[in-house]
């Protein structure tokens, strides 16, 4: 009966500790770890129940014990040790510094204009708004026509966000203009829900660019051969021309600007289900996020080409060829490139009187030729 009562006692502490441990886990998002916490309370419990009874009397018995309990130690790692593994592999899309764009901060790379700009702007300034690849051209921009003053990208007139929360807050009218690529279907449904219409001025010209790791043997596709992978109908590298290793698609999420071009490119061709991840939000709840692209030896991304070639500039990737052109500056400015897409000044209703000046002014022969110098395509070469 004491040893009954003392086994009670031992489940009852180790299952409190668990559920701690667990309830931890969940809120740091660490589930990958979960398996592991079980069987390390299995086996502590199953180690205090054989002390208490003595059976562990011989080196036999305690040879098989630990054997098992190896084993299922063993077992309940592999999953941590995979996820610390793939957490080793370097994504591609690494957020850059958006500090060191800020305007008018010491030591900025913020490109500034030959001359002084034809435009400068006084009160009431217009408040901006973008993508994160944006953000470099966007802060010329401020530079060259904004006074000098403090801009922080958070807290500021000149704010800095991801393409979503970017149209989000000029529908919401807490910016003036935003500079992105074109809107998805949702974006333009919120907008008409709120007696609202994008006015998108085209200020220069990206190409959609895909990408492999650097030591993928592909370095082309075809843009038949894209959407067929990205349709789920090609899964397999050896099907291109490739080794035989099953091609790691990746998506971003939903609303995105380079999702919204991926969306566009497919046309009415269904695009596969996204590749997922469980993750944990800070109220314990589990929500499913498509997975950042991880650079595999068989993993596909796509992202727009000045994001991946002036900001991220990782020489671990290497961008494809498609339908034989290379998505280079010059064969975005001829119109050879396949995949093209105009970004924009995008506002909505604004009553800022020197909203429309300024994106004039980008227009202008000025604002196109900051344009290129910054490093994008203008929309028309000067």
């Amino acid at each position: 009966m004491v040893k009954l009562l003392q086994i009670v006692s031992v489940l009852i502490a180790l299952s409190f500790v668990t559920f701690i441990v667990a309830f931890i886990l969940i809120l740091s998002g660490h589930l990958h770890l979960m398996g592991l916490v079980w069987t390390i309370s299995a086996c502590l419990f199953v180690l205090i129940v054989c002390y208490l009874f003595n059976w562990l009397n011989t080196k036999k018995k305690k040879g098989w014990l630990m054997s098992i309990m190896g084993v299922a130690l063993l077992l309940a790692a592999i999953k941590p040790l995979h996820h610390y593994y793939k957490m080793s592999i370097p994504t591609v899309d690494a957020e850059i510094d958006v500090f060191a764009y800020e305007p008018f901060s010491s030591n900025n790379k913020v490109i500034t204009p030959d001359t002084k700009a034809s435009l400068q702007l006084t009160q009431p300034l217009p408040r901006l708004d973008g993508a994160t690849a944006m953000y470099p051209l966007y802060a010329a921009f401020v530079e060259a026509t904004y006074p000098k003053n403090s801009y922080s990208p958070y807290e500021s007139i000149v704010k800095v966000s991801r393409t979503p929360e970017a149209y989000q807050n000029l529908i919401a009218g807490d910016t003036d203009i935003i500079f992105a690529a074109a809107p998805s279907t949702s974006q333009e449904w919120l907008a008409e829900n709120k007696g609202l219409t994008f006015k998108m001025t085209p200020i220069g010209r990206e190409a959609f660019v895909f990408f492999v790791h650097a030591k993928n043997s592909i370095d082309h596709l075809t843009l038949e051969q894209v959407k067929q992978i990205y349709a789920g109908d090609i899964t397999n590298w050896r099907e291109v021309g490739g080794e035989d290793a099953a091609i790691r698609a990746f998506q971003r999420p939903a609303d995105s600007g380079s999702q919204t071009a991926l969306e566009k490119m497919m046309g009415n061709q269904p695009i596969m289900e996204a590749p997922t991840e469980d993750i944990a939000s800070g109220m314990g709840g589990i929500i499913r996020e498509v997975s950042k692209y991880r650079n595999y030896k068989n993993a596909l991304g796509y992202t727009f080409r000045y994001y991946s070639t002036e900001m991220v500039n990782n020489k671990e990737i290497k961008l494809l060829s498609i339908d034989g052109v290379a998505p280079t500056k010059e064969n975005i400015q001829n119109g050879t490139y396949p995949l093209i897409a105009e970004f924009y000044a995008v506002t909505a209703g604004t009553e800022n009187s020197n909203a429309q000046k300024l994106i004039d002014w980008i227009c202008s022969n000025e604002g196109q030729a900051m344009i290129e110098k910054v490093g994008y395509v203008p929309v028309e070469k000067n």
